[in-house]
């Protein structure tokens, strides 16, 4: 589903977040990106939503390269990949189902489909009960839901998630990880960039580390001390 081959990039200055990076992630696969800050974690996940394009290499989702997608196009490719931010991006001005609309009506969806759809992905985070809230009543945790809804509104083929768990309290923390373990499940492939080791070793599953740029392992049921091929 997606294939990074040989991806290098490099900036005006000379510095490579990524060089030579290769691996793939399989359909309804569930996969751990690790390392410390500045390895390189956030840039895969430009690199996938095309915030960013390769110096070098190819990033593939589902047998096209990310990069020749016409700039036209790129909002249709973008549908089937929800990206879930650390920093939350809601807006603080509407309710929790409209910031979950939002996703729906930019891309046209009748209306007749919305309320079907938002309230279908805020039963499956568990926040139906509080979908006439705004954010200034919510705590981060249920913030970083409503995020994951919005993510969900286009049944996406994989999520992406970048350090999710970053600002939460630890309870919190288990009931995102849940959401994606429930997402997962129905199919869709997860890949979430993070530095939680508690949460990569409670639930084993691959784990793709990188430092400086490169990646330096990937295991299956790994753990995040893990260092070797």
């Amino acid at each position: 589903m997606v294939s990074f081959q040989n991806v290098t990039k490099e900036y005006d200055n000379g510095f490579k977040c990524l060089e030579d990076v290769s691996f793939t992630i399989n359909r309804g696969e569930f996969v751990f990106l690790v390392g410390r800050s500045g390895a390189g974690k956030s840039s895969i996940v430009k690199l996938l939503i095309r915030e960013q394009t390769p110096s070098s290499g190819s990033v593939v989702f589902d047998g096209v390269d990310i990069a020749a997608i016409p700039h036209k196009e790129i909002h249709t490719m973008r549908r089937r990949i929800g990206v879930v931010f650390q920093d939350f991006k809601v807006l603080a001005s509407k309710n929790v189902f409209d910031n979950v609309a939002i996703a729906l009506e930019v891309t046209d969806t009748p209306k007749s489909q919305i309320k079907e759809v938002v309230d279908n992905v805020l039963t499956l985070v568990g926040l139906l009960d509080k979908s006439q809230r705004f954010p200034a009543e919510l705590s981060g945790g249920e913030l970083q839901r409503v995020v994951i809804a919005r993510a969900l509104a286009h049944e996406p083929d994989l999520l992406v998630a970048d350090e999710p768990t970053g600002n939460i309290d630890p309870v919190s923390s288990a009931q995102i990880i849940e959401v994606f373990e429930k997402v997962n499940k129905m199919g869709a492939a997860v890949l979430m960039a993070t530095h939680d080791d508690r949460v990569v070793d409670k639930l084993k599953k691959r784990v793709v580390r990188l430092e400086g740029g490169k990646v330096v392992s990937d295991v299956q049921e790994g753990k995040y001390a893990q260092s070797t091929k």
